[in-house]
């Protein structure tokens, strides 16, 4: 199976950037975005910041949004997270894409100029037409929720 590929105009906020974002590996699913930052940030324990990119982007209609993910390295190594769980970037907005990072580890961390903060991937995007019914249809799971399936 094949990528697709779309197309997606990016404006460097900050003429300093040396590069357009790129995908680590041919099978990344995302692309880093890296710290625009004129100095080392240290970011304390409990902490939330914003973070720019120096990066906004034109995506190519409004079926593609742009999701803002951790990366996993950071998460495990140094307990650093998205304050917002997952970046959402629509089709419409213009602006710099900045990351609210947050510190739940118990020792700060510290984000020089350039390093690798998040990543962003692209997906497609369904808009709904909201049926109001007075049952749904029977399933196996039924209402079921949280812990309802097991661990095993």
């Amino acid at each position: 199976m094949s990528n697709s590929i779309i197309s997606v105009k990016v404006k460097k906020m900050n003429r300093n950037l040396s590069a357009l974002p790129t995908y680590a590996t041919t099978d990344s699913a995302g692309v880093d975005l890296c710290a625009d930052l004129k100095e080392p940030l240290v970011i304390s324990p409990g902490e939330t910041v914003k973070i720019p990119t120096g990066l906004a982007i034109e995506l190519p209609s409004q079926s593609v949004v742009a999701l803002i993910f951790a990366r996993s390295g950071l998460a495990s190594r140094h307990g650093l997270g998205l304050t917002n769980g997952v970046g959402v970037i629509d089709s419409d907005y213009r602006g710099e894409i900045q990351v609210l990072l947050q510190n739940l580890g118990p020792l700060p961390v510290t984000i020089n100029p350039g390093d690798r903060i998040a990543q962003m991937a692209f997906m497609p995007v369904f808009h709904a037409v909201f049926e109001e019914v007075l049952e749904l249809q029977d399933s196996p799971r039924g209402a079921g929720g949280f812990g309802s399936t097991g661990i095993k």
